[in-house]
């Protein structure tokens, strides 16, 4: 029971703490940014290295450090588009009157630089971990990269929350590329092949050696909390109460609007979201 609980508790805590930390980094002055992507940049690179070589050890010790690698890399990715760093050739949102097809076009240029940066790295990381016993790494990225096109593709087609809360003000103008109703013909599949996929991993894992089974739970923890957000898309649960310790905003507020004492401390760490 402990060799699957260990990782499921592993992955949810590294998946609530990193995001709340991209989170409060994005929350904090703009001038700070820089720094920011400067550590978050070099830790990428080393994560990149540490996941390509423990994709060739099939400890237990090293499937961990691969999954939580795969998080570096993606975390900088998180990082450098909230920041506004790493976006799209457009900065604006999509003109009112718009057709469907002209606002696809646009929520694509909005985006595509972060796009083609995270599938340029996810090919790298194919390539550099290509035949390696430990592909936990390279399944971790794949799940994050395909979860969140899947969660960006329900945002464009439309759902009931859109947690706004998570942009900062430089990237409000994404919202006009979300559509808000209650669900849309591709949310069901999405939830249902990932569902399906995640039982398999379980199985699969049930079955494996011990380094191999812990990866797996690792992963499928993952899928699962992809699943998860996914629901709150729909469902009327307000997600930013995860992160409630890491949502400030430039004037003082916190995610729900309310003015929070200026102290001097406060006043040197102005979060501007």
């Amino acid at each position: 029971m402990m060799t699957m609980t260990l990782p499921v508790l592993f992955a949810i805590f590294i998946w609530w703490f990193s995001t709340g930390l991209i989170l409060l980094l994005d929350g904090l002055p703009r001038t700070t940014f820089r720094w920011s992507l400067v550590i978050s940049s070099a830790l990428a690179v080393v994560a990149f290295v540490a996941l390509v070589q423990t994709s060739g050890k099939t400890d237990v010790a090293s499937a961990y450090c691969a999954f939580t690698c795969a998080l570096l890399v993606w975390g900088w990715h998180e990082l450098s588009f909230l920041t506004g760093w790493i976006t799209g050739p457009r900065k604006e949102g999509s003109p009112a009157g718009a057709s469907e097809d002209q606002r696809f076009l646009h929520a694509v240029q909005a985006i595509l630089w972060h796009e083609l940066w995270i599938i340029g790295v996810g090919l790298a990381m194919v390539a550099a971990t290509w035949n390696a016993p430990n592909q936990i790494g390279t399944w971790t990225f794949l799940v994050l990269w395909v979860m969140r096109t899947s969660s960006k593709l329900n945002l464009f087609l439309g759902v009931r929350n859109f947690s706004e809360e998570f942009l900062p003000p430089h990237l409000m103008y994404l919202k006009s590329y979300f559509r808000r109703r209650p669900m849309n013909l591709l949310f069901p599949f999405s939830v249902t092949a990932a569902t399906v996929v995640a039982w398999l991993m379980v199985m699969a894992a049930m079955e494996a050696p011990p380094a191999l089974s812990a990866g797996l739970i690792l992963v499928t923890t993952m899928l699962a909390l992809g699943i998860l957000e996914h629901w709150l898309l729909v469902l009327p649960i307000p997600a930013t109460a995860l992160w409630r310790w890491a949502m400030r905003h430039a004037d003082g507020s916190d995610a729900k609007g309310s003015a929070a004492p200026a102290t001097p401390a406060k006043e040197t760490l102005l979060h501007a979201r």
